[in-house]
């Protein structure tokens, strides 16, 4: 089975803080409308944070500071395997502006549980609340 290694950003308001994150829902594909944490694929020559600061300016237009990794999700989707790097992360400059979701909300603690987060994200929003 082919691995895709992704990296994801859980933005938050504040680093110290973390009352509320950002997410996004897919515009496209197999799972669109469903919930993610934004981000891609790492290319070549790329360290996680790279690609993270890189995937958030093409698909937010911000620019972002990248804080600890959370967690690296290791899902089995039908046709892959994903490699997902989870970091914090909050907007350094610029506004959010989607370019490929289509819908995005800032969550707190308490709606975690309002978006049907796909199958990968969803096995960290424990953690996420955790730290919330």
């Amino acid at each position: 089975m082919k691995t895709v290694r992704v990296v994801a950003a859980v933005i938050c308001d504040s680093m110290e803080e973390k009352n509320r994150i950002f997410a996004t829902a897919r515009g496209y594909g197999e799972f669109k409308g469903q919930w993610e944490f934004p981000g891609g694929k790492i290319e070549e020559g790329e360290t996680p944070q790279q690609a993270l600061v890189r995937e958030i300016h093409e698909e937010l237009e911000a620019e972002i500071d990248v804080g600890e990794r959370i967690d690296t999700i290791e899902y089995d989707y039908p046709t892959f395997h994903l490699s997902m790097d989870c970091y914090w992360a909050r907007v350094k400059a610029g506004d959010l502006v989607l370019k490929e979701a289509e819908a995005a909300r800032w969550l707190s603690k308490d709606t975690l549980d309002s978006v049907k987060w796909l199958p990968a994200d969803l096995t960290i929003i424990e953690k996420i609340r955790e730290a919330m």
